[in-house]
């Protein structure tokens, strides 16, 4: 499966309001009409992702100032991702680095199917590494998800300073 993400519209897809510079918002994907399509959600009006929903995700409105993340490069994510394949009590983790890496295109998503336990997998693949990867659909309840995030990207951001 091949599917562009828009950008923020910078609107509230709930009250229509716009969203204020460092605002913090929510984001989910939701398949529509055979598209996938992004909602964006000011916080007030998040009730938790739409169902059924692709993928969620909770970002800050750029600043005035307009300083962006500076990532890792690709090679150092996709060596984090691979090192995490032996740790099953951080799945959780590299299913996000995952997602992360899906919307920043270091790997594309071809498909999700079953495993023989019936779990839910991703089926990635990396045309920089020409390597196929799947990875275990483990959603962290929203506290694990914030630690996680913090976590990647105190690993994974770049100072740009």
């Amino acid at each position: 499966m091949d599917f562009e993400i828009q950008r923020c519209t910078r609107h509230c897809s709930a009250t229509g309001r716009e969203l204020a510079p460092d605002e913090v918002f929510y984001s989910a994907l939701v398949e529509e009409g055979g598209q996938t399509v992004r909602h964006d959600f000011c916080a007030e009006a998040w009730q938790g992702p739409p169902s059924p929903s692709m993928g969620w995700w909770k970002s800050r409105m750029p600043g005035r100032t307009g300083r962006r993340i500076n990532w890792a490069p690709s090679d150092v994510m996709l060596e984090y991702f691979e090192e995490l394949a032996d740790k099953p009590d951080r799945q959780d983790v590299r299913y996000v680095l995952a997602l992360l890496m899906i919307r920043r295109r270091i790997v594309r998503m071809e498909e999700t199917k079953q495993d023989e336990q019936g779990h839910e997998v991703l089926a990635l693949h990396c045309a920089r590494r020409e390597k196929n990867y799947e990875v275990l659909v483990t959603v962290p309840d929203e506290a694990k998800a914030r630690q996680i995030q913090e976590e990647l990207a105190a690993l994974l951001v770049a100072d740009a300073g």
